[in-house]
């Protein structure tokens, strides 16, 4: 925003959706609404919301990479960030100019704190205003929060607001704007071996005895179970054995 000008990426840092476990409801949900917004059809907003280190920020830059690879239409992914959304109009002024190009514009970890009234711009932006959200844009989010926004936040408002429901229904509003909503909860430990299996496989990583009982002691030693502790177990086994993950 800054600068004022889009940073064109070369290379999305995606991994391929057959490596995403423990999510395939989630998988089919996105990639058939993305694959209609493709083919320039109606398709909503979505929301991935939920667990950290499930794949949400991966789910969607995954499905990028499968369309771009497989569909014969056109499909640009813009990345903002979560300050610059005040700017998500006048992009949006830009990009709908070029109708023949479609443009998912991904938001990865947003969320809202005390004292922040940008989210009142995207809750516009989202909808479009008197003139409509471009027909070729879709917005895709991943927060932690199913509303966006801090609990005690909306407590806050709530406790000061003369008609505290209508203080509730403000702040949560937002979530509303997204057509779809896209939950991500912990991972069971079969799911978790399931996606250090699926690692293994696809790298080529010695699949040994005492592997299942490595990772499990690594995930213990995070506290957590979870796509990202699964790969970041499988980074430290790929060092071990010398192993190149491209």
């Amino acid at each position: 925003s800054d600068r004022g000008c889009f940073k064109p990426v070369k290379n999305v840092n995606s991994i391929p959706l057959e490596l995403l476990k423990g999510i395939d409801q989630n998988i089919d949900i996105l990639l058939e609404n993305t694959i209609k917004f493709s083919k320039s059809l109606p398709a909503n907003n979505a929301l991935l919301w939920g667990a950290r280190g499930m794949g949400k920020s991966s789910l969607i830059k995954g499905i990028h990479g499968k369309l771009c690879k497989t569909s014969k239409n056109k499909l640009i992914l813009i990345e903002i960030h979560r300050e610059d959304i005040r700017d998500l109009p006048d992009i949006l002024g830009i990009i709908k100019e070029y109708s023949k190009v479609n443009y998912i514009i991904f938001c990865d970890d947003l969320s809202f704190d005390n004292d922040d009234t940008t989210y009142k711009s995207l809750k516009t932006a989202l909808e479009g205003g008197i003139e409509g959200r471009p027909s070729n844009v879709i917005f895709y989010a991943t927060s932690n929060r199913r509303h966006l926004m801090a609990r005690e936040m909306i407590e806050n408002e709530t406790s000061t607001a003369i008609n505290p429901s209508e203080a509730i229904e403000e702040k949560v509003s937002l979530s509303d704007r997204f057509g779809l909503w896209i939950g991500f909860h912990n991972c069971s430990q079969d799911q978790y071996l399931t996606m250090i299996d699926a690692y293994t496989r696809h790298y080529n990583i010695p699949n040994t005895e005492t592997l299942h009982a490595e990772a499990i002691e690594w995930a213990a030693g995070r506290g957590s179970r979870s796509g990202r502790v699964a790969w970041q177990f499988i980074t430290s086994i790929a060092a071990k054995n010398n192993i190149k993950l491209v």
